[in-house]
């Protein structure tokens, strides 16, 4: 019984290794920290963008607010961003968290509930 059970669990294993993979990609280099080089495939919550950056492992996080402006301004260099809201790591409150925009360039905050893009970084 122990036998069927190791097997689903190495090919969920395998599957997140491989969506990770495809997210970190070839991170790219600003001032302190990494960026992951591609955005996580849908939109997610304040929540769950918290865990899915966590489960890439390796210290990746969602960025700060600060780092989410030197991401805004080195839009181009770093590529691949949607003209839309990312999720910061900071929080306003207990119902509200920090968003960025790259289509406008503002921050501001939304209810954690709500769904925005997500690109992790690292420090180094």
């Amino acid at each position: 019984m122990k036998n069927l059970l190791i097997i689903p669990m190495l090919f969920m294993c395998s599957m997140v290794i491989g969506q990770s993979k495809k997210i970190i990609g070839k991170p790219i280099k600003i001032e302190n920290f990494e960026v992951a080089q591609n955005d996580f495939p849908k939109m997610m919550t304040w929540y769950e963008a918290k865990k899915a950056c966590y489960a890439l492992g390796s210290r990746w996080r969602l960025p700060t607010k600060n780092e989410l402006i030197l991401l805004y301004i080195n839009e181009d260099e770093i590529g691949g961003f949607v003209s839309s809201y990312y999720w910061s790591s900071a929080e306003y409150d207990s119902s509200y968290a920090c968003y960025q925009s790259f289509d406008f360039g503002r921050q501001g905050n939304y209810d954690k509930n709500y769904k925005c893009y997500v690109r992790a970084v690292r420090a180094f």
